[in-house]
């Protein structure tokens, strides 16, 4: 039997962590790891005492038709990268590596091509994380620098002209 490698070992994990996710759409699981240490867990949910979608049995978005990557204000949860950041220290995530996995809720299956929301990705750099990687398949897998998030800048597309 082969061993599974250390990166897919750590997607595992955040697969597993996504599997508690109560979105209605898609469930994202996010670990960060330092020095083979695994500093904190996330999957995205409402905040601590709010209702879930899964508890609703709705999601607004969903009624609503708002596709995929607009309107956050409208849903409910809190990301996995950023439950994941809000309960590690700082200082033991600066280098870190934050590892994510998406499943599809309504099929079950991983969703490819997945990445961090401009939010997200604007807590990633804050938290000192060094890179991000991602599962697309069982096997497959991005990595992201998170250096090239600073300097390709998506925040300025559209904007004074940019």
């Amino acid at each position: 039997m082969e061993r599974v490698s250390k990166i897919n070992y750590y997607l595992d994990i955040a697969q597993t962590v996504a599997e508690r996710s109560t979105c209605m759409r898609r469930m994202f699981g996010a670990i960060i790891v330092k020095n083979d240490s695994i500093i904190s867990t996330g999957y995205n949910g409402a905040p601590r005492g709010r209702k879930n979608c899964t508890d609703l049995g709705v999601c607004m978005r969903d009624k609503l038709n708002i596709p995929r990557g607009e309107r956050y204000e409208l849903c409910r949860s809190i990301h996995a990268e950023a439950n994941a950041i809000i309960a590690a220290p700082r200082d033991q995530m600066l280098d870190a590596t934050l590892y994510m996995a998406c499943i599809d809720a309504r099929t079950g299956e991983l969703s490819a091509g997945t990445c961090s929301c401009m939010m997200c990705k604007r807590q990633v750099i804050n938290a000192g994380i060094k890179e991000v990687i991602i599962r697309d398949t069982k096997e497959d897998y991005r990595v992201i620098p998170v250096s090239d998030w600073i300097e390709n800048d998506d925040s300025l597309s559209g904007v004074f002209g940019y």
